[in-house]
């Protein structure tokens, strides 16, 4: 799931960056000579301004919502694996009787009695 979501997002992103490049601005951007020369003037004048902006939109709208699903995606992912984990470690636990290795070994000796200074 992660996988398509990931190849989908990189697929919108290159078309939106390549209609972006092709609007104009107000240097004229890419969309001057070459855009009538590699569409046959289909996206020159008024209309390829409305059509690109609109596909602008609808692109940026599916890139935002595939981010948001990858980020669920990946948090659902990490939160299995984590619980995966934590729940191996108890199994392990348990069969070692409930002892841990990190438990600090505890002393039976009497604490150090101070020295006095006379």
């Amino acid at each position: 799931m992660f996988t398509i979501l990931l190849v989908l997002l990189i697929i919108v992103s290159v078309f939106m960056i390549g209609i972006i490049l092709l609007q104009k601005s107000e240097g004229s951007g890419m969309s001057g000579s070459s855009a009538a020369s590699m569409f046959g003037g289909a996206l020159t004048g008024a209309a390829a301004g409305n059509f690109l902006t609109k596909a602008t939109a609808w692109l940026a709208t599916i890139f935002f919502i595939l981010c948001a699903l990858l980020a669920l995606v990946s948090s659902k992912s990490d939160m299995a694996t984590q619980q995966s984990e934590l729940r191996q470690e108890l199994i392990e636990q348990e069969a070692t009787g409930g002892t841990t290795t990190n438990e600090l070994p505890v002393s039976t000796e009497a604490p150090a009695q101070p020295v006095s200074a006379e």
